[in-house]
């Protein structure tokens, strides 16, 4: 599938109200924080851009007990989010969307957890999946708990994530699991190639929602604008009380 950013151009995208009435999602099997990270295991959220650790599992990092040990590792700078724009140039993107994900991180409550965040600096839109797997291979542990955009979900840094993200799970003993965040956009209720069979669905209190919102709006540069990247469409489908994970 095409990069995102060209769907976003093209198409208004699936409203929410699509998703809401959606009895598929509602009949997804349930799945709790404690089995999605039982104790003693470590969360790795390798996030291909600098809110898609936000957007694909805030509610899940709001909501985490203060002992769980936590890597973020951003795979890009995010610096190419706004191609040709004379205010958003890449230079002032990768200081922005890291001041950005500093913010968001705060938010979220991650500081008064034992967290790490690793940054990796591939380019944006460029992501080698082989490249990446041959980085991960460094921070990946027997029996962590690895946590990516979903393969298929329709944009090339996010589906290059998704696969090196499996591929260093299935060589270092640890669990992968992935979530969709593009797909909600271009995807309908139903459709045939979302992995509906492997999906589970956390269910968020409000705390956890209002948290993961306060994240996102701390991504200013992906509000702003016109035509901005995370549109009010595509963030009231990511903010409903739940997060969908394929497992």
């Amino acid at each position: 599938m095409s990069n995102t950013l060209d769907l976003i151009a093209g198409t208004p995208g699936t409203p929410a109200s699509a998703w809401q009435a959606s009895s598929q999602l509602d009949q997804l099997p349930r799945i709790s924080r404690h089995e999605l990270l039982p104790p003693g295991r470590r969360l790795v959220v390798v996030a291909p851009h600098p809110d898609d650790e936000v957007l694909a599992c805030g509610g899940l990092l709001a909501g985490l007990d203060e002992d769980v040990e936590v890597l973020l590792i951003s795979v890009t700078d995010g610096e190419g989010s706004h191609p040709d724009s004379p205010r958003w140039t890449p230079e002032r993107l990768r200081r922005a969307r890291l001041e950005e994900s500093r913010a968001a991180v705060l938010e979220l409550g991650l500081a008064g957890l034992r967290w790490q965040w690793q940054r990796l600096h591939l380019p944006d839109s460029g992501v080698q999946a082989a490249l990446l797997a041959h980085m991960l291979i460094e921070w990946i542990r027997p029996g962590d708990r690895v946590l990516s955009t979903w393969r298929r979900d329709g944009h090339c840094d996010h589906e290059a994530t998704g696969l090196a993200c499996a591929q260093v799970a299935a060589r270092c003993d640890a669990r992968h699991f992935e979530a969709p965040i593009w797909a909600w956009h271009w995807a309908l209720p139903g459709d045939p190639r979302l992995p509906w069979a492997r999906g589970r669905r956390l269910d968020l209190d409000q705390a956890a929602v209002q948290r993961k919102r306060r994240a996102i709006q701390a991504h200013v540069s992906q509000l702003e604008g016109p035509r901005p990247i995370l549109d009010a469409r595509l963030l009231e489908t990511l903010l409903q009380p739940f997060e969908v994970y394929f497992l």
